[in-house]
């Protein structure tokens, strides 16, 4: 008899295929003659619902290939020219303006040729434009014309020109806002001395490797002992072995969209170093709108007022029509409640939406979006709900570091493809994953060893291995939203 006396019987099965005292049944151990056998249930019981948090990317974005290393594109930068913190003495009608080093909001376009210096600056200010000043920290307001050209200052690395002013009182020296709303020459005068060149901000972001496997030995494919395993992703029926292959491969899928949300660059970091194999990283999405994007560090929003900062934000990016919020169940119901308490007769939350008081309809507690300048659709992000994933946080969405959700803009922008070397349409989110025409990288698996059909090694077992090669390509950041604390 293989198993010892002590300990007793128990009937715990192990968490892998390996013979243990508490797994073994024997006849020693149970009576099969005992006309009291226990009803044994076919069916996997679904204790945990579908574990399957993959579907993001499915939703908002897609999916196309590439042949390099190295993913490159160009995104467009603003049309008109702005300046903060301008220093403006007056001297009489005339205006001496200097420009510090560094205070264009990124994106705006740089004036380039004739002005001396000017091209070292990347100054886009030119003289006969029309100026409009307005001061940062007072009414005061004027408009000028740039009646000289621009003169770089080293030292201090600033440009000073000079304008004069349309107005003749109220001209109040100190910091203000600049910008071009058009131009004025004297008759007969030469064109506009400069040209401006167009502001384009240059990205990249590079595929990264996954790689999981499965093995079952050769042996263990012999037994017989068939489970219904449950109907995740469509794949449902009686298997044994391969009950564990079909969670092998769920996982890997789960793990390259969480890649895609999660991973960072490790370029400058302990990862990148030579001592482990100068591993690369890569761009996912949450890294790129907490760095190109912008951040509501509330938690969430609970209030329209709230709502109101996120529009007035996204008018000044790119303005997109109909933006879709994927939250997590506390960010959730904070929207739901904000916006029940926008009708004076649902006080207490009992008249959500459209409600006919019919006895026979369920009440619906909940809003699938609301329009609040933009249209905002409203979607639970399992991905932030699992508590195997990203699903630590609380009622309050206060928790250090967590993601309440995000906000992410619809359609497709256009960007400048340096590959294709044209303009091209792409969806804001999107995966690109590495393929030639004999080698898919998208999604590749294999069998290696002796069993299960396979016979390409003197190994007793048949491993099941995956692996794809991708990255994330998250376009115009700036017009995205995400909610941490």
């Amino acid at each position: 008899m293989p198993v010892n006396a002590s300990p007793s019987f128990q009937l715990q099965p192990s968490a892998n295929r390996q013979i243990a005292q508490t797994n073994y049944i024997g006849s020693a151990a149970f009576d099969w003659t005992n006309q009291y056998l226990p009803d044994i249930y076919e069916k996997e019981f679904e204790r945990y619902g579908n574990r399957s948090i993959s579907g993001f990317m499915r939703m908002v974005g897609a999916e196309m290939p590439c042949a390099s290393d190295l993913i490159r594109w160009a995104e467009q930068g603003r049309l008109h020219v702005k300046y903060t913190n301008v220093a403006v003495t007056f001297t009489g009608g005339q205006a001496s303006l200097i420009v510090p080093a560094q205070n264009t909001i990124t994106g705006y376009p740089t004036a380039t040729n004739a002005q001396p210096l000017a091209a070292a600056v990347n100054i886009g200010l030119r003289e006969g434009q029309t100026i409009m000043c307005q001061q940062e920290n007072g009414a005061a307001v004027f408009h000028a014309v740039i009646n000289s050209t621009m003169t770089y200052a080293a030292a201090n690395a600033t440009t000073t020109f000079t304008a004069a002013a349309y107005e003749s009182s109220g001209l109040t020296n100190g910091n203000y806002t600049v910008w071009v709303y058009g131009s004025e020459f004297k008759k007969g005068t030469s064109g506009m001395p400069e040209s401006l060149q167009p502001f384009d901000q240059f990205f990249t972001n590079n595929p990264i490797i996954l790689k999981d496997r499965y093995t079952v030995t050769g042996s263990d494919m012999t037994q017989v002992g068939w489970v219904e395993v449950t109907g995740e992703n469509g794949v449902s029926g009686y298997l044994w072995y391969m009950k564990a292959e079909h969670d092998s491969r769920l996982r890997f899928e789960d793990y390259l969209e969480a890649s895609m949300l999660e991973a960072i660059p490790a370029a400058g970091s302990l990862a990148n170093g030579a001592a482990v194999s100068n591993y690369k990283g890569t761009e996912g999405v949450f890294f790129a709108v907490q760095n190109r994007g912008n951040i509501f560090s509330g938690g969430f929003p609970t209030s329209l007022v709230d709502f109101d900062a996120i529009v007035q934000r996204l008018d000044k990016q790119g303005a997109i029509e109909e933006n879709a919020l994927f939250v997590n169940r506390a960010a959730s119901f904070a929207m739901d409640d904000f916006l029940a308490a926008q009708n004076s007769y649902g006080t207490g939350g009992t008249s959500y939406g459209l409600f006919d008081n019919n006895e026979q309809m369920a009440l619906n507690l909940g809003f699938r979006g609301f329009r609040r300048g933009y249209d905002f659709y409203k979607t639970d992000w399992k991905y932030l709900n699992d508590p195997t994933m990203r699903g630590q946080g609380t009622a309050s969405g206060t928790v250090g570091g967590a993601i309440n959700g995000m906000l992410v803009p619809a359609g497709t922008t256009s960007v400048y493809d340096e590959v294709m070397g044209q303009n091209a349409k792409r969806p804001f989110l999107h995966v690109r994953y590495r393929q030639t025409e004999s080698e898919d990288r998208k999604f590749k698996t294999w069998v290696v060893g002796s069993a299960g059909g396979a016979s390409n090694s003197d190994s007793d077992t048949m491993s099941v291995h995956y692996l794809s090669e991708r990255c994330v390509c998250t376009l115009g950041a700036n017009n995205f939203f995400i909610f941490q604390s």
